[in-house]
């Protein structure tokens, strides 16, 4: 696990490929979150896959990032019969 000490664009750069993260980033309405899978980082950038979509996120706007624990499992949904 990558230390929680490390600026966030550090922290996205040493991260593993795989591991769920939030990121908090700034946009032009100012700012917004990406939680899922980190799926690459590099210098400049990281892919974040959500739920909805894949986000590449410039690290410049990044101002926060962190692992976060797996989502907890889906509850089986009622029948309407039962």
């Amino acid at each position: 696990m990558t230390s929680p000490h490390l600026p966030p664009g550090q922290f996205l750069r040493s991260a593993e490929p795989g591991i769920r993260v939030v990121v908090r980033y700034r946009i032009d309405e100012g700012l917004t979150d990406a939680l899922g899978y980190l799926l690459r980082s590099s210098d400049s950038s990281c892919t974040v896959r959500t739920r909805t979509s894949d986000v590449d996120i410039p690290l410049a706007m990044v101002i926060a990032a962190k692992e976060v624990p797996p989502p907890p499992p889906r509850r089986a949904s009622r029948s309407a019969g039962g």
